[in-house]
């Protein structure tokens, strides 16, 4: 693996730093007040969405704030009842932020109450007030660069957005909210694994769950796949309640997701990631971690990546052609109408996506399979809207229509999910190409 060299590439290093300076910069200069967890009620025709919030941030006496940036020992609960503006004033995957306070609920995101829980008859009594018949739960763990409002509000449109039918609980760890703070939130993240762990051991044995969906963003993914990792080690598998894990723009070195995942054993959870190779947070991860791939980069039609993913069976959902909603282009998971729908109507439910199965009206769009296209290439599995997915199973489905073809693609045609193989020794698995962390 080559090492960042910032004296070779003084010039880039700066246009990249200066421009994910300036877009944080816009973002963050919004005008956006501070302490909008101060309840303010509701409206008609407003929804509502129940979430449990645990996190391992200290808390802060500052009105509508309630934890910092700042570590806690004690991992916290709190249940917070936001409501989501009617939908005649709603665009689907935005965050509506107030511009001032109180909020207004008729346009804005607004907190309709705050209630500290504890541990045992209030987290009981909480789960038999949201539990769905299918007594599923969605944990979620945001990403680097997070307030505490930031990462409430965000799973709150996630949630709603997404239409999804579960409990919806959402991890969050102690992030300073800033740019410059990368090795601190980075640091963070490890200083919450064991908590993170705790929280999926206590929902994986309480008898009222039934089964579990982790999802995660950005460098969450790290603080998500360690707590899994130590779990498996820890206990000899990973809970079996935990069925599924979804990493968005998982900020994760490739080598070690490979030495992660090797870790878990066989029966570990089914994975899917979503990944974009415009994702310029992730760039900027690369160059600052030792220019090795991030997980949420790699495209999964190129080797070695293509076989790895597709021996360990992990999905991919390719956002890259998706038009993204911020200047980084690192939040298309949440902010695209038809992925937050792809999220609800079947990742957190549980049920594997594939580019040939998903029905025509409900669909990203038709599978194209030209006669004149390379199959097996990205080319013929290109879809309506921007979006290709790569399962395990989407070379038995093209079986049938490549018989009908007439070609013999048996040694063309692979996988459409490029899974995730570990190596069997001596470290994650090396492309035939001496720079494949270059590129």
């Amino acid at each position: 693996m080559r090492p960042f060299s910032l004296a070779g590439s003084q010039g880039h290093w700066s246009r990249i730093a200066a421009t994910l300076l300036l877009a944080v910069t816009l973002a963050a200069c919004a005008g956006r007040p501070v302490g909008v967890l101060v309840p303010s009620g509701t409206t008609g025709g407003a929804s509502q969405v129940d979430l449990m919030v645990a996190t391992t941030r200290a808390p802060t006496a500052e009105p509508g704030v309630l934890f910092s940036g700042e570590r806690s020992d004690q991992l916290s609960l709190t249940e917070i009842v936001v409501s989501i503006p009617p939908e005649k004033n709603r665009q689907v995957g935005q965050v509506q932020w107030p511009k001032k306070l109180p909020a207004n609920p008729e346009r804005d995101f607004s907190t309709v109450s705050v209630t500290p829980l504890r541990e045992g008859n209030d987290v009981q009594s909480w789960l038999k007030g949201n539990l769905p018949k299918s007594r599923r739960v969605l944990i979620f763990v945001h990403g680097f660069n997070n307030r505490y409002e930031d990462a409430v509000y965000r799973f709150a449109q996630i949630v709603h957005d997404s239409g999804t039918d579960v409990a919806p609980v959402i991890f969050t760890w102690p992030s300073r909210a800033s740019i410059f703070d990368y090795n601190y939130d980075k640091e963070s993240t490890n200083y919450s694994r064991d908590a993170l762990e705790e929280l999926l051991r206590r929902a994986s044995s309480n008898p009222q769950v039934g089964e579990i969906t982790v999802m995660a963003h950005s460098m969450g993914s790290w603080v998500t796949v360690e707590a899994l990792r130590q779990m498996a080690i820890r206990d000899g598998r990973i809970a079996p309640k935990i069925t599924d894990v979804i990493l968005a723009s998982p900020d994760l070195d490739v080598d070690v997701f490979g030495q992660q995942i090797r870790a878990m054993g066989d029966k570990r959870p089914k994975f899917t990631l979503f990944v974009s190779r415009d994702d310029r947070a992730l760039t900027l991860s690369r160059r600052i971690s030792g220019n090795v791939d991030r997980l949420g980069q790699i495209d999964p039609t190129a080797e070695p990546y293509r076989t790895q993913l597709e021996q360990a069976g992990i999905s991919v959902i390719d956002l890259t052609a998706l038009k993204g909603g911020d200047k980084l282009n690192h939040g298309k998971f949440a902010e695209s109408p038809e992925v937050v729908r792809l999220l609800g109507n079947r990742l957190i439910a549980g049920q594997t996506v594939t580019d040939s199965d998903v029905g025509l009206g409900e669909r990203l769009g038709a599978v194209t399979l030209g006669a004149t296209q390379t199959v097996g290439s990205a080319a013929s599995l290109a879809v309506s809207t921007p979006i290709m997915i790569f399962d395990p199973n989407t070379r038995k489905n093209y079986d049938a229509q490549l018989r009908r073809l007439g070609q013999s693609m048996e040694n063309t045609v692979g996988s459409a999910v490029t899974p995730w193989v570990p190596p069997q020794s001596g470290g994650a698995a090396k492309s035939s190409s001496p720079d494949r962390h270059s590129r």
